[in-house]
């Protein structure tokens, strides 16, 4: 099969549903084969989409924040597949929005386990299995909430400015290697994670102001974002490392105005 990475082999995260199935989905129309994990049943349906698209596929239903897991989906790749050449790790929890005073520890804690600590666990195993080879991929899932306040709960977003913080750290440290690290910093996307915000929008025949904050008046789709990880998996990206980049529709390039208004 011929394709942007056709006879590669990618791990994906959080691959039950929207963004991680969408780039899951995307690789194997590419000619990849690929790993994909979830807490949710829902990931085997991710795999059969993936092999109905060209790729070939192999599911796993466990938590992707523990080092163990992580280390298996790594060790199928190169077992069933014959190496690992991208690891998109792109599980992620919202949590809870709270004014900051009223949080405590305990809402902190999953979200940074999963969000960083399992990013973290991602990017090292990847890393031990890349250098192997010589180069490789590591792509993470940050958030604009990452790069500016108001865009996510309290500990999500300091659980995405860390995300990126390691892929800065892990590209430095991976010198040499081959190994490019870098994230997406999505905008207003339509996940499973937001159906809240879009069911009340629409519930409320708000439809229209999902995304008014940002020049393209709309939010995105998991397709869109998929675009962006298969240009990062590609050898399009070679030499773009260390980054950490929005796919917002501008929503981060400006600081708040009035629409209409110069000034």
């Amino acid at each position: 099969m011929t394709g942007k990475l056709a006879g590669k082999v990618a791990v994906v995260t959080g691959a039950a549903s929207g963004i991680g199935r969408a780039s899951a989905i995307r690789f194997g129309s590419e000619g990849a084969a690929v790993v994909v994990a979830d807490l949710s049943e829902d990931v085997r349906e991710t795999a059969a989409a993936v092999e109905r698209a060209g790729g070939r596929a192999l599911s796993f239903v466990f938590d992707t924040s523990e080092k163990d897991n992580v280390d298996a989906l790594v060790a199928a790749a190169r077992k069933d597949f014959g190496g690992l050449d991208v690891m998109f790790a792109n599980a992620g929890i919202g949590g809870e929005f709270r004014f900051f005073e009223e949080l405590e520890v305990e809402h902190w804690m999953p979200v940074l386990k999963v969000n960083l600590i399992g990013v973290f666990l991602a990017v090292k195993a990847a890393a031990i299995a890349m250098k192997k080879q010589g180069k490789g991929s590591i792509i993470c899932t940050a958030s604009v909430a990452g790069l500016r306040a108001s865009a996510g709960p309290t500990p999500y977003s300091a659980s995405k400015a860390g995300v990126i913080s390691l892929v800065q750290t892990a590209a430095s440290q991976l010198a040499g290697s081959g190994i490019r690290v870098n994230a997406i910093c999505p905008g207003l996307i339509e996940t499973g994670m937001t159906k809240p915000i879009f069911d009340l929008a629409r519930g409320a025949g708000k439809e229209g102001k999902l995304g008014q904050l940002n020049p393209l008046r709309r939010a995105g789709q998991p397709a869109e974002i998929a675009e962006f990880a298969l240009f990062l998996a590609s050898d399009d990206s070679s030499y773009l490392n260390g980054q950490a980049v929005a796919v917002d529709g501008g929503l981060s390039s400006s600081l708040p105005f009035i629409p209409g208004h110069l000034a």
